[in-house]
Parts: C-alpha cells; structure tokens; sequence
C-alpha cells in the first residue's frame, strides 16, 4: 500500500514540470504568431508608404483640383462641375483624344506583331546566336524615351534627316516627314513599335517557352505546316500573355507623353498633339491646373473602362 501511494505521488511530482512547460509553450506560439502577421505588414510599409506618396495623394489632389480654378498659385474656388462641362463642348480636347485613340489603334497591334516575330525567331530551334539577338533586340527598351524621339527626329527629319539623305542620293525627291500630319504621325507610330517591342518580346518569349513540345511534334504528326501549327497551338498557347501585352500597350500608348514630344512635339502644328500634350499645355504652359486635372480625371475613367473591358475579355477566353 505504501509503496503503491509512493508511486502515485512521484508520478504526479514528474507530472508537474510537464504542465509548467506546456504553459511556456502557449504564449511562445502567440508570439510566433504575431510577429508572422507583422513581418508582412513591415516588409510591405515601404512600398505602401510610396504608394500612397507617389500614386494615391496625387490622385486625390488632381481630383481636388478638378473641382476647382486653380491656376497652379494663388487660392483654389470650388466651382463645382464648371470644368466638367467646359471639357465636354471643348474641341480640342475631343480632336486631342480622337488623335490619342487613332495613334493607339495602329501602334499597338503593329507593336503586338513586332515583339511576337521577334519573339517566335529567337525560340526557333533552328535559330543561332540567340543570346547576341536578344542582347540587341532589347537595346531599345533602354534607352530613354526622350532620346529615341530625338534617333527619329534625326533619321526622318527633312532637312537633315538620314532617311532622305539617303532617298536623295539615289535620285529621288525629299519627303515630308515632319511637315505632313499623316507621315509624322506614321512616324510616331514606327517609332513608338519599335521602341516597346523589346519589353513585349520578352513576355513572349517566356510564353513559348511554356507551350508544350509534345502538341507540335503531335501536330507535326498529322500533316499540319508551320503556320497552321502556329494558329492552332502558339496563339491559343500564349493567349493569357497577349491578352497582357495588349492591355498594357494600350494603357502605355494612350499616355505616350516623353518620346512625341521630343520627335515632333505634336506637330506640324497641334495636328498630332496628343491627349497627354493638350493636358500638358493646358496645366503648365497655359496656368490652368483645374481644367488640365479634368481632363486627366476623364482619361482615367477612359483608361479604367479598357482596362476593365480587356479583363472580362480575359476570363471569358481562359474559361
């Protein structure tokens, strides 16, 4: 009897440390815890704080200003709607946007096609020298979008250009690059290609890579030629990608700013002078902060109905 309680009493002793510890254990997970939940909100402050620094307060004060006559100094006085309504009888700024959505409707599919036969020639089994190929391929993406407007103001320029000091030496009549509306503005759409093909080839070039192997050695199989091959397997393959690419084409075509200015800053004239430009002018060279903030508030909205439009367009293909 005495040696059974002896037993009883060392197992409860043994006992003890074992509840201690567990309630040690308790407290060191909630930690744990916590400081998993607080490691993202740390590592994301930074890129939270610019955000809201560089995107989100200038957003509001823009939308602040719309409402207003703010000439960049002196006081705001609210005028409600006034700008709104101005905008909406203004014809240049309809003649600017028409401008801007013409320009965007050329140079994004020629840009799409551009960066996807560069992108197709650099995966091609047979293809050598692909690593040089890519290396200079994507040069363009470097360079700043100022100094290309100034490569093709000085290739298509018509006095100095290169392009008719080459036309001319083979006997033929200068062009009119810069003087005719419609060859500047093909200019500004090569020029805009060829400048944003870099960027998209890589986002191709990851997309063929995933496609798999099996489908065109299958459809090889069966008789199909390249093209058909490509129609049936590469474009259906890398449909999410160009879905992605197009909508960021678009996006970045409709607030081209830095590259028009310096090829022909809207010219000849304001016959090219795009959505961003007339905003530019408007706010800075004209001092009329609250009607350019208007303006920038409707191209928002605009830019947000595409962008909605290619999302939807998105999941109805991927379902």
């Amino acid at each position: 009897m005495t040696s059974t309680m002896r037993s009883v009493v060392g197992a409860e002793a043994q006992d003890e440390p074992g509840d201690v510890s567990t309630g040690t254990v308790q407290p060191r997970r909630r930690r744990a815890k916590r400081r998993y939940r607080l490691t993202p909100l740390v590592l994301s402050a930074g890129v939270i704080i610019l955000m809201a620094l560089f995107f989100i307060w200038p957003g509001v004060l823009g939308l602040t200003y719309s409402f207003t006559s703010y000439k960049g100094f002196g006081p705001m006085t609210f005028i409600g709607l006034d700008n709104y309504t101005k905008l909406a009888s203004d014809p240049t700024f309809y003649a600017a946007l028409g401008r801007t959505l013409i320009y965007t409707v050329f140079s994004v599919p020629l840009g799409y096609a551009l960066s996807l036969s560069l992108a197709v020639a650099l995966t091609n089994l047979r293809a050598r020298g692909k690593t040089a190929a890519r290396i200079i391929f994507f040069l363009p993406w470097l360079v700043s979008p100022i100094v290309t407007g100034v490569i093709w103001r000085w290739m298509f320029g018509e006095n100095f250009g290169f392009v008719n000091y080459v036309i001319t030496s083979l006997g033929g009549g200068a062009v009119p690059w810069s003087s005719d509306p419609n060859l500047s503005l093909m200019v500004v759409i090569v020029a805009s290609a060829w400048a944003g093909a870099a960027f998209n080839m890589l986002l191709f070039i990851a997309a063929l890579n995933n496609v798999p192997k099996s489908y065109y050695e299958a459809a090889e199989l069966d008789g199909a030629n390249g093209w058909q091959r490509f129609v049936s397997i590469t474009l259906p393959g890398i449909a999410p990608t160009s879905v992605l690419v197009i909508l960021l084409s678009t996006l970045g075509q409709m607030k081209e700013f830095a590259m028009i200015q310096a090829l022909n800053n809207g010219g000849p004239g304001t016959s090219n002078q795009l959505i961003v430009q007339y905003i530019y002018q408007t706010g800075f060279a004209q001092s009329n902060v609250g009607y350019a903030s208007a303006a920038s508030m409707v191209l928002l909205v605009i830019l947000m109905v595409i962008a909605l439009i290619q999302i939807a367009i998105n999941r109805k293909a991927t379902r």
